[in-house]
C-alpha cells in the first residue's frame, strides 16, 4: 500500500455507494432483477428523476446491470453484479444494526435541537 492510500476503504465504498437511496436499491436488488417501477415502489420516498439518477450512477460504478429488453412495450431491468452483490453483502451489517437500534436512534433524533 502507497503512502497515499488510506489504510481504510471507506472512501472507495461511499464513491460508490454513497447517498441517501443507493443502498436502499443494492438492497432491493440482492434478490435478482427488478424493473424501475418495482424499485420506485420499493425505494420508498425517491423521486423518478433521483431514481434514474442513482441508477445511472450504480450502473457506471460496475455495480448494476441495466439490461433493455428491446420489446414494446419497454422493458428494463437491473441485476447486481459480482461486484455489487460483494457491496450488498457488506451493507447488511449496516442493515442489522439498524434494525438493532432503530427505536433508539428514531428517539435520539426526535430529541435533537
Amino acid at each position: 500500500m502507497g503512502t497515499d492510500e488510506p489504510e481504510c476503504g471507506l472512501d472507495v465504498a461511499l464513491a460508490v455507494m454513497g447517498g441517501k437511496w443507493k443502498p436502499l436499491i443494492l438492497y432491493h436488488l440482492q434478490d435478482g432483477p427488478k424493473r424501475f417501477g418495482d424499485l420506485r415502489r420499493l425505494v420508498a420516498g425517491v423521486s423518478e428523476k433521483v431514481l434514474i439518477q442513482q441508477l445511472r450512477e450504480l450502473v457506471s460504478a460496475g455495480v448494476l446491470i441495466r439490461h433493455d429488453h428491446r420489446q414494446v412495450p419497454p422493458k428494463v431491468d437491473y441485476t447486481l453484479t459480482p461486484l455489487g452483490m460483494s457491496l450488498v453483502r457488506a451493507l447488511m451489517p449496516l442493515c442489522e444494526w439498524g434494525k438493532r437500534n432503530r427505536l433508539q436512534v428514531a428517539e435520539l433524533m426526535h430529541r435533537a435541537p
